[in-house]
């Protein structure tokens, strides 16, 4: 189906943007998703909208898989040809077009790297908030994909929060350009929000107009160990009761601090705590970030706090920050075959969730390593293999993923917060879902592509044209 259209390919992108063959395809065929690879026939790297278009039509036409691809940094298979066909990467469209001071807007194309966005713009004094763990490999296209959050998320909201503008290509080829410089929009139907977080199944973003917002002047960071994960929570309750709201509220687990203690071989700061809690304030004044701090330990030496560690000038924000820097590195040293899934629950849920994540470990006899967001109540649950045979790994992991899930939903959760479902969950999709709302997806998810050519196989089964 793929080889008689290569040299019309070529013709579209330049021979030297078409990639062939098994060894150049490889890069292409995973990402970091753990256990999953599927090689494309043919890799294609447009420059611009129109190239993307004209792929499209002819993929169309010819009813032939497109997987559209950021920088391949997911963790839910969403970038993977799972039905072969074209890949279709946006890394030549690597272009920040412009920065407008005035309106507090950046427009950029989809390859941009979210992490070299966010350091341009900070040269102009102004600030682009979302900060997925992945920031310095992660591509603003993907982030819009899959809708990334990151730490900042509690106060700063997910990537939803500053798309106000798109140009989109639809897999029939069209090129719309949604929104713009604006940020009030009720003008039909909300186009730009089913884009974003649709996992490149509804149209391929070539140009994104992100709001921008002034860069805090001040920082201060913050390390609040306990000894009780209930006591963590309603602590954080209570703090943003009062008003204060801090740009992150991280967690790690016990177990998660000595992962890292083992892995940097050295000591760290409170290990002997059940959990730790990282907080970054961030303001105009040192003043105004002192009395939030000030009151902020206080609040947490009323639900047991162990201590409050602060850090106000750079080195120091570093070396408190080490282990939840690391700890992603940590955890794949103790055991390089891991899940990690990224659940969500009502902040006041999180240590009922905890407890029933030992249940699971003890239930399966699979190591659980846990931290998140505790803002938001965005928790990332690292089930590792460690020296588990493979056979009763393959056997386990389904049914205590399952098992996990419905304890999520029980607790009025949701199954993800910032991987989205791709291959990885979407056997789990139903459920989170219910079947009338799984239905309107697929009849939404027709609309937008009658062929099911963009990438077919993620978050849903639907059996494409022949």
């Amino acid at each position: 189906m793929v080889a008689p259209i290569i040299p019309i390919l070529k013709e579209i992108v330049g021979e030297e943007n078409v990639v062939t063959g098994e060894e150049a395809l490889e890069p292409y065929s995973h990402d970091e998703t753990f256990g999953l690879k599927f090689f494309a026939n043919v890799v294609v790297k447009p420059l611009n909208a129109s190239q993307v278009s004209e792929i499209l039509k002819l993929a169309n036409h010819q009813k032939i898989p497109v997987t559209p691809r950021g920088a391949g940094t997911g963790v839910s298979g969403g970038a993977l040809p799972c039905q072969g066909g074209i890949v279709l990467s946006l890394e030549r469209m690597n272009k920040i077009k412009e920065i407008d001071l005035e309106n507090l807007m950046v427009i950029t194309e989809p390859g941009v790297i979210t992490g070299e966005l966010g350091k341009e713009v900070e040269k102009q004094g102004l600030f682009y908030p979302p900060d997925p763990a992945s920031l310095d490999s992660c591509s603003i296209g993907g982030n819009i994909a899959e809708c990334a959050g990151g730490p900042r998320a509690f106060k700063y909201g997910v990537t939803k929060n500053y798309v106000c503008g798109l140009e989109v290509v639809f897999p029939t080829g069209e090129i719309s350009h949604l929104g713009g410089k604006i940020v009030k929009n009720v003008t039909g139907y909300d186009l730009i929000s089913l884009i974003i977080g649709s996992e490149g199944t509804l149209g391929v973003v070539t140009e994104a107009t992100l709001r921008l917002l002034p860069l805090p002047r001040c920082k201060i960071d913050l390390l609040v160990p306990f000894n009780s994960l209930t006591e963590m929570t309603k602590a954080v309750v209570k703090i943003i009761h009062q008003c204060i709201i801090p740009a992150t509220m991280e967690f790690m687990e016990k177990k998660a601090v000595l992962a890292c203690e083992n892995f940097l071989q050295k000591k760290l700061p409170a290990s002997e705590a059940e959990a730790q809690l990282f907080i970054e304030l961030d303001g105009e004044t040192k003043e105004e970030l002192q009395t939030q701090y000030e009151r902020l330990g206080e609040i947490a030496l009323q639900f047991g706090a162990m201590d409050i560690l602060v850090a106000e000038e750079r080195p120091s924000q570093e070396r408190l920050w080490e282990a939840r820097r690391m700890l992603t590195e940590a955890i794949t040293a103790k055991s390089p075959i891991r899940e990690r899934e990224d659940v969500v629950v009502p902040r006041r849920e999180i240590s009922d969730l905890m407890s029933e994540l030992k249940k699971l470990e003890e239930k399966y006899g699979l190591e659980i390593i846990s931290f998140g967001h505790l803002g938001d109540g965005n928790v990332h649950v690292n089930i590792l293999k460690g020296e588990v045979a493979q056979e009763e790994w393959q056997e386990r992991l389904p049914c205590l993923i399952r098992d996990l899930f419905q304890k999520v939903i029980d607790l009025g959760g949701v199954i993800s917060g910032e991987h989205g479902i791709g291959l990885s969950k979407k056997s789990y999709l139903s459920l989170g879902l219910d079947l009338t709302q799984i239905e309107l997806m697929k009849r939404i998810k027709q609309a937008f592509d009658p062929n099911n050519i963009l990438n077919p196989g993620k978050i849903f089964d639907l059996s494409r044209t022949p």
